[in-house]
């Protein structure tokens, strides 16, 4: 049986030539050696699996080569290349430093740099993993590698150059490696798979160049890896099922549905790609990753940044004429904020659905709301099987009049003529309605709090305040002075109690974000009705009664919507707390506690103590 090699060995590059996407480091040093001119210490540093070690091979036997080519390549033929390649050359060593990181090893070293070469120009020593020297290993390093002879030549490689001394690194000419772009890969196990005779689609081998995140080795890995799950036909199909892959049609299907507001079946789609044993931050960075792409492929001039086949890419473009592009980018920034939260929340799987809920609600949400929150107010999310019958709404008429606060509870109320509803000035109107739920961990956290005791009140209160006052509110429009008089006080002695607290609480919810500590202060106060159109509300100090004195024309004008017009005037209490505090020495407090328990006394006579 032959024996099996690995594609990253068997295809590892042998020429510059060969060399995947590092034409610039390769170029400049293919130069470096025509011209002669040669540095004695080279580090080469990037991520795994760019070709560090393969360029520094490459170079070692080049240099050392005694026919190289015009172009600056090894012959591969004479005498010095044929060592080199059947691993027999003893003017070329490596040294891995992870496992030879200590002082011994370098000082042997440096003992073998005076040997002169036995075939070619020069002895090049290739030290890989180089970070892993310990400092006193550098310390020893430094004097060989800032003036070593004349025939040998260091060659650093590292993954991590922030760790490596500066001493050393001034000492070395620097070259960076970059990651393998996506289609450079591509194109390469394309090369291989014409070589061995193995069927790949486009798609199948984009996703593998994707999985290995720029590393070429890892992409030879999972290439051989799939070749023997598919015994030789790379479809996308089995790619994705073998590599546990979320399938582009979930996207392009997800995608539908939020241009259709069909928030429901966004839903079982998400609980379908649960039951495949998929996790919610693998599903929303899919989602994230595929709205970029329609987001690229909407704009001719952006769309070479999509890395796809064609026949994908016009899915794309078809899919990305439909949406807005403002719609796109909020829809971006939704599902970054779902995955940042996703590590710290605790219920992961209702942060994603509640992600889903506003996605599929962007298209039917106004343009001015805040993309990165998702809409402010959550639109009804299943189809009602019945329908309530609308019924006509009497015009409602509020006062003309500003009611002022005052904080003596006896003043009486004054009746105050009404205006029409519709004369109200916009900039007067009750502010845009805030979500109750956000995408964000810690506004959920409030949320459910809010659900319970009072917040479950004010949420309640949003569905019955309109049919509380059914009959209270009036349907004739008053023409005269005195009309409107008589309108005013009928709807006066309408407001009960328990409407004036929902009215109270629902204008607390409408708040915008900007007035949260006024919401919050609202939410632990219940208004008192009292005679007429007065009612009282009990505050802990002098600085709240006067922020509420300042915002009671606000409060009555807002919470007049939701009392069919009426006008209410806020009377404001302080409460007297009547616990005082004192601050008492040590003789006072045992004179308390005396006075309390006299065994004390007792106690502290019988073991001789004095009071210090």
């Amino acid at each position: 049986m032959e024996n099996y090699i690995v594609s990253a060995r068997k295809y590892r590059p042998d020429t510059f030539e060969t060399v995947v996407a590092q034409k610039a480091l390769t170029t400049t040093l293919k130069n470096a050696i025509q011209t002669g001119k040669l540095a004695h210490a080279y580090l080469f540093c990037g991520p795994r699996g760019v070709g560090k070690t393969t360029c520094a091979r490459i170079f070692a036997k080049t240099i050392n080569c005694l026919n190289p080519a015009a172009g600056g390549e090894p012959c591969n033929e004479c005498e010095s290349c044929r060592s080199f390649n059947e691993q027999r050359s003893f003017s070329i060593y490596e040294l891995d430093a992870a496992s030879n990181n200590s002082v011994e090893d370098i000082r042997s070293l440096n003992e073998q740099v005076r040997i002169p070469p036995q075939i070619g120009k020069y002895k090049v020593y290739i030290i890989d993993e180089v970070h892993m020297l310990s400092q006193a290993a550098f310390n020893a390093f430094l004097k060989t590698l800032e003036e070593p002879p004349a025939h040998a030549i260091f060659i650093l490689a590292t993954t991590e150059k922030h760790k490596i001394i500066p001493t050393i690194l001034s000492r070395c000419q620097i070259y960076d490696f970059s990651r393998i772009d996506t289609a450079d890969i591509i194109g390469h196990l394309q090369s291989i798979a014409e070589k061995e005779g193995i069927k790949s689609e486009f798609e199948a081998l984009r996703i593998i160049a994707q999985k290995s995140d720029g590393c070429m080795r890892d992409a030879l890995s999972l290439f051989d890896q799939m070749v023997s799950f598919t015994q030789g036909d790379l479809s996308y199909s089995k790619v994705i099922e073998s590599l546990n892959v979320l399938d582009y049609e979930y996207y392009f299907k997800l995608t539908d549905y939020i241009l259709e507001a069909k928030t429901s079946q966004a839903l079982l789609l998400f609980n379908e790609i649960l039951s495949k044993g998929f996790e919610g931050s693998i599903f929303i960075e899919g989602v994230a990753a595929h709205m970029r792409d329609l987001l690229v492929n909407g704009d001719p001039i952006t769309a070479p940044l999509f890395e796809g086949s064609d026949e994908l890419r016009k899915r794309y473009v078809s899919q990305a004429a439909r949406c807005n592009p403002k719609m796109l980018f909020r829809a971006i920034k939704l599902c970054n904020n779902c995955e940042l939260n996703y590590r710290t929340s605790r219920n992961k799987r209702l942060l994603v659905e509640l992600t889903l809920i506003q996605l599929s609600q962007l298209t039917t949400s106004d343009e001015s709301e805040d993309g990165g929150r998702g809409p402010k107010t959550l639109k009804p999310i299943f189809n009602k099987t019945e329908q309530p019958q609308s019924q006509p709404q009497p015009n409602k008429t509020e006062a003309q009049s500003t009611p002022a606060a005052t904080i003596t509870p006896k003043q009486q109320p004054q009746a105050q003529p009404a205006a029409p509803m519709a004369d109200k000035p916009k900039e007067q109107q009750a502010p845009e309605r805030r979500a109750p739920i956000q995408g964000r961990p810690d506004t959920l956290k409030r949320s459910e709090q809010a659900n319970s005791g009072l917040g479950g009140m004010f949420r309640r209160a949003r569905t019955n305040i309109e049919s509380e006052l059914p009959a209270q509110a009036g349907a004739a429009q008053a023409t005269q002075p005195s009309a409107q008089v008589a309108t005013t006080e009928n709807k006066l002695s309408g407001v009960t109690g328990e409407a004036l607290v929902q009215a109270w609480t629902s204008f607390a919810l409408e708040l915008p974000e900007s007035e949260r500590a006024l919401t919050e202060r609202m939410k632990i106060i219940i208004p008192e009705k009292g005679e007429g159109n007065n009612y009282t509300i009990r505050v802990d100090n002098q600085l709240v009664a006067q922020i509420f004195e300042e915002q009671a024309a606000k409060i009555a004008t807002g919470m007049s919507k939701f009392l069919a017009g009426a006008i209410m005037k806020m009377k404001i209490e302080i409460n007297k707390v009547a616990v005082q505090r004192h601050v008492y020495d040590r003789t006072k407090q045992y004179e308390i506690l005396r006075e309390k328990n006299p065994a004390i006394e007792k106690l502290r006579k019988g073991l001789n103590l004095e009071l210090t």
